[in-house]
């Protein structure tokens, strides 16, 4: 490892442990370095907050002055709640500055290389690239095409059931697996599940870990015939969100709204359109989703090629039967050349379980 990847590695670590708190801004960490010893690290906290740069210039001080900077992230040439980090490198007097990627925000995308290098200071890119390229998925899909990052999580046996013929589905995984799931939920902003989950559930669909975030619950149900005593509509624990159809029923509207759950409504006649659901989604500032439905749910955004990553967790279990449900339904492939491959496929061994992580390689134009 050189030099400068040591130093980005440090940053890249600091950015991580954020995960779940800067949203719908980047995970971004910084170092600066001189005369070979750190003198300050910074790392991007919350939106709104400062930035990686400005909490290590502030950490060096003095110390700055000469030094260089590492960053995850090319630095911001904007004002925005914020002023630009570009000009506060500058002004700090660094010598020079490393960077692990670009920032594929069209206001940012090279400007801020730019005032650096028009300040004569030394600028070096793609330092751990991929790294911070990866680290950044949500932030990377969200700010070019202001959607949703889409993550398809489901719990299964090894035969691919997620309850038996009978409906039962408690506990499939272990207890570790379901730890390591509110983890997922923890640095996701939104969590999405059927109106037939909360039915048959009433789920809670809240984070349970230390410290953790509730994400926002958003229901999918055409008619809105989610019952008012299911504890996403009375514990206000978190934000419920419903989407609904053109056949939704009024009165159930008026009474879900008064008791603070927002409605929104999708161009589907009698099923809600996940198109739409990913859109308006985008348009509220929602950068990650985790979809946690049952098979339907899954399959109308796989399908619909909405669906960006999968975490799958598999118990090593056998359950069978014929009307136990899966976790991936609908219509399916008509062709085994059609299905869809998971690409950088990650395997993880937890408790006794196992998580397959991967990323869908779409193999056919919709219609």
């Amino acid at each position: 490892m050189t030099s400068h990847e040591f130093y980005m590695n440090l940053a890249l670590e600091n950015a991580r442990a954020m995960k779940g708190q800067t949203d719908p801004n980047p995970l971004v960490g910084s170092v600066i370095v001189n005369e070979n010893r750190i003198v300050g690290i910074g790392t991007h906290l919350k939106a709104g907050e400062p930035h990686a740069e400005v909490h290590a210039i502030r950490m060096a001080g003095e110390k700055a002055k000469g030094g260089t900077i590492y960053v995850t992230l090319e630095p911001c040439s904007h004002y925005g709640r914020t002023g630009p980090c570009a000009m506060a490198i500058v002004e700090a007097g660094l010598q020079k500055v490393v960077i692990a990627t670009l920032d594929p925000n069209p206001i940012v995308a090279g400007n801020g290389v730019k005032i650096l290098e028009d300040a004569g200071i030394e600028v070096v890119v793609g330092v751990m690239e991929e790294e911070s390229r990866k680290m950044n998925e949500v932030f990377n899909k969200f700010i070019v095409e202001q959607q949703p990052f889409m993550t398809m999580k489901a719990g299964s046996t090894l035969d691919g059931k997620i309850a038996t013929h009978t409906a039962d589905s408690k506990w499939i995984t272990s207890a570790e697996a379901r730890e390591d799931v509110h983890h997922l939920r923890n640095e996701h902003m939104g969590i999405l599940v059927g109106v037939n989950t909360v039915i048959e559930d009433n789920p809670e669909l809240t984070t349970r870990i230390p410290n953790g975030r509730n994400p926002i619950r958003i229901i999918l149900d055409s008619t809105l015939r989610i019952p008012m005593d299911s504890k996403v509509v009375t514990d206000g624990q978190a934000a419920t969100w419903i989407f609904t159809a053109q056949t939704y029923d009024q009165k159930a509207k008026d009474e879900l709204e008064k008791r603070g759950i927002s409605i929104y409504h999708t161009s589907g006649i009698t099923h809600v359109d996940p198109k739409d659901v990913v859109r308006i989604l985008g348009e509220n500032q929602v950068s990650s989703v985790l979809i946690e439905g049952g098979g339907t749910i899954h399959a109308a955004f796989l399908e619909n090629q909405l669906v960006d990553k999968v975490e799958i967790y598999i118990a090593p279990k056998l359950v069978g039967g014929t009307q136990a449900p899966t976790f991936l339904e609908g219509a399916g492939v008509n062709l085994m050349q059609n299905a869809v491959d998971l690409e950088n496929l990650q395997i993880t061994q937890i408790g006794k379980d196992f998580k397959f992580t991967g990323y869908p390689k779409y193999k056919r134009e919709l219609d």
